[in-house]
């Protein structure tokens, strides 16, 4: 494919990066990327995906924006509220990029879906707000073969892990099964510094270009932290060996509903 001029202005500073040069913006231009949760990272993730030009970008989300959403959900406007997210979504990174081809899934996502909607895409962001889903999507990653990068905030903390198949630990190996209902606060309980989606969702952004790209050194078997009060990040090397890899994932479960992050 040739770029027009319009795409050589509008990608000029990926373009003349040597990471990226024009082949790595054509790999950006053919690459799809599902966004699962338009939400706290979701949202970031999501627009700066759309500026880089990753030319497929599906949203997953079951929600309506709601006023308390706009605190930190960027990609949401006052004008939206009551709109499906997919939806608010979906017109904001249409506005941004005419080249992204944005697909929007207004529905929960479940063990029934979940392998159906990941299938198409190369590469999975877990946006979501409740450990239900996180288990539920790191399995169908497992099974599926899919790399995805997980992360979640509270409070004025953050973290995120990537996941790249058989190259080091899933989500599943690090936190093994769902915390005991009411073991963790929602975020209406705990609160949530707005700007954290910002910065953990721009993070899981990276991680997808990087991986589309075959550039850099991804998240994988690592776990990073990152808290806003002290300014500190911190990259926790994850157990690796036999024993701490992830076990046979045979089948999804659809735990009962527990909020987590509260993103």
């Amino acid at each position: 494919m040739a770029f027009t001029n319009e795409q050589l202005e509008r990608y000029s500073r990926h373009i003349i990066l040597k990471e990226v040069g024009s082949r790595g913006q054509k790999k950006l231009l053919n690459s799809s990327v599902l966004i699962i949760g338009a939400g706290g990272l979701g949202a970031p993730a999501a627009m700066y995906l759309a500026a880089a030009g990753v030319g497929t970008i599906g949203i997953a989300d079951a929600d309506e924006v709601d006023l308390s959403n706009l605190q930190r959900q960027i990609i949401h406007a006052t004008k939206d509220i009551g709109k499906p997210k997919v939806e608010s979504a979906r017109e904001t990174m249409e506005a941004m990029n005419p080249d992204v081809t944005v697909k929007t899934y207004h529905t929960f996502v479940t063990s029934d879906n979940i392998l159906e909607l990941i299938k198409d895409y190369d590469f999975i962001i877990d946006g979501t707000d409740n450990f239900l889903a996180k288990f539920l999507i790191n399995d169908a990653c497992v099974m599926a073969k899919k790399p995805f990068s997980h992360a979640g905030i509270i409070r004025f903390k953050g973290q995120l892990m990537t996941y790249v198949p058989g190259e080091g630990p899933c989500y599943r190996c690090v936190f093994k099964n769902p915390p005991p209902k009411d073991a963790v606060p929602t975020c209406k309980q705990a609160g949530v510094i707005g700007a954290m989606g910002g910065v953990i969702g721009s993070l899981q952004a990276m991680e997808a270009v990087k991986y589309i790209l075959g550039v850099g050194d991804l998240l994988t078997g690592y776990l990073l932290t990152f808290d806003a009060i002290t300014m500190e990040f911190r990259k926790i090397k994850l157990p690796s060996g036999e024993k701490h890899l992830h076990p046979e994932i045979t089948e999804l479960i659809d735990y009962e509903q527990t909020e987590c992050e509260g993103i």
